[in-house]
């Protein structure tokens, strides 16, 4: 497996564990208070942070793991990633029209913040998915 794949799939890992810690502390606070009142900033830069530091510390440790391909990069590679990274970044653009759409909606700080969240976390997944596919599957750059 291509260290670049190994990327992707640590992105994978990372994105979906740290979003769904993100609502498991959100939606899991106890009482009545409604949704768009709950706390969430805190446990957003939090699971954010946590998430930062995860992938940077399982990074570093698969390319202590097998260094002689961490820093090989071939032009496939680069080909790949190019192509994961912009498909990935069109939800970062529906995200950024969501956040616009729904401050124009005079809805609150609290929805906004959660569909631009989401909408990373989705750029991050599908990117990801979009290289291990073309890892997998084959790529043709055409």
């Amino acid at each position: 497996m291509a260290f670049e794949e190994k990327r992707a799939w640590i992105t994978v890992l990372v994105t979906i564990t740290s979003y769904a810690a993100y609502l498991a502390v959100v939606l899991g606070r106890p009482g009545s208070v409604p949704l768009a009142r709950t706390p969430y900033a805190s446990a957003l830069v939090w699971t954010v942070g946590a998430a930062i530091a995860a992938a940077i510390v399982l990074h570093v440790v698969v390319a202590a793991r097998s260094p002689e391909g961490a820093e090989a990069k071939d032009q496939r590679d680069r080909e790949i990633h190019r192509f994961g990274t912009y498909i990935g970044q069109s939800f970062v653009v529906v995200g950024g029209v969501a956040g616009l759409v729904l401050a124009m909606a005079g809805l609150g700080q609290f929805w906004i913040a959660n569909a631009i969240y989401l909408a990373f976390v989705l750029s991050a997944l599908l990117g990801s998915a979009a290289k291990i596919v073309a890892y997998r599957l084959g790529f043709c750059p055409w």
